[in-house]
């Protein structure tokens, strides 16, 4: 039975001899990744979180920042913009205030990794109070009616739409018009589906759902070729006036 022992340790002694040094190198150069640190630079999306409801944003921040990471070498690889993050919180913002600073509050690194640099610093930024108005809609149309059609009336259902934005640009007659309706394919009255235009890109619907209709009402011209000129008692033609 010692026998057996000693045949299992002696056989091949020299390639469990090697097996055994290459298992410690790469103990020892795995652990050794996880002692030696590095650092990486990301970009990131800078994130907004709680915007007060009654401020706008009308002049945003950069869209993106640097982030400088240190982690491990072996840990390196797995930090990217995906699971790094940069917000800031906007819950004690004021319409006066427009510089903000970025510290490592704001970043959310991986376990294990820390933060080395962020930059910018500071970014710029602009708020305006949410104002609301409403205003009129216009039918926006082009061309002319086919030969023998005329149009009676066009109007838009609703009549008005109200709309929000920034503080400065809520002023003045605004006016909301629909996309463009071609006449001339047009032979009967119709409700034609329309999407809004608003006067500034600053502003929108307050009810998003909000469709316009445009009302088209249209009729046939009567007909004169092939009529008679009235005639006289004696059966000649009367001469028009």
């Amino acid at each position: 039975m010692p026998s057996n022992w000693k045949r299992l340790f002696t056989r091949n002694w020299g390639l469990k001899f090697a097996s055994l040094i290459l298992a410690m190198i790469l103990w020892l150069a795995v652990i050794g990744q996880e002692k030696i640190q590095s650092e990486k630079i990301l970009t990131v999306r800078l994130e907004i979180h709680n915007r007060p409801q009654q401020l706008l944003l009308v002049e945003p921040p950069p869209d993106f920042v640097n982030v400088t990471a240190r982690a491990s070498v072996r840990q390196l690889p797995e930090i990217t913009d995906l699971n790094v993050h940069v917000a800031l919180d906007l819950t004690n913002a004021t319409v006066a205030q427009t510089q903000y600073a970025l510290n490592r509050n704001m970043v959310s690194l991986p376990a294990g990794a820390e933060l080395k640099e962020l930059s910018p610093s500071m970014v710029t930024l602009k708020l305006e109070r949410r104002a609301e108005m409403t205003i009129p809609v216009e039918a926006d149309s082009h061309g002319e009616l086919p030969d023998g059609y005329k149009l009676i009336s066009i109007e838009c259902i609703p009549p008005e739409i109200t709309i929000y934005g920034p503080e400065s640009k809520i002023r003045g007659n605004l006016k909301a018009k629909t996309t463009l309706i071609d006449l001339s394919q047009i032979t009967e009255s119709s409700e034609i589906p329309t999407d809004t235009i608003l006067p500034d890109p600053a502003l929108q619907l307050v009810d998003s759902e909000t469709k316009v209709l445009v009302r088209l009402v249209i009729e046939k011209e009567e007909s004169t070729e092939g009529t008679k000129p009235p005639e006289k008692k004696d059966g000649t033609p009367a001469k028009k006036k």
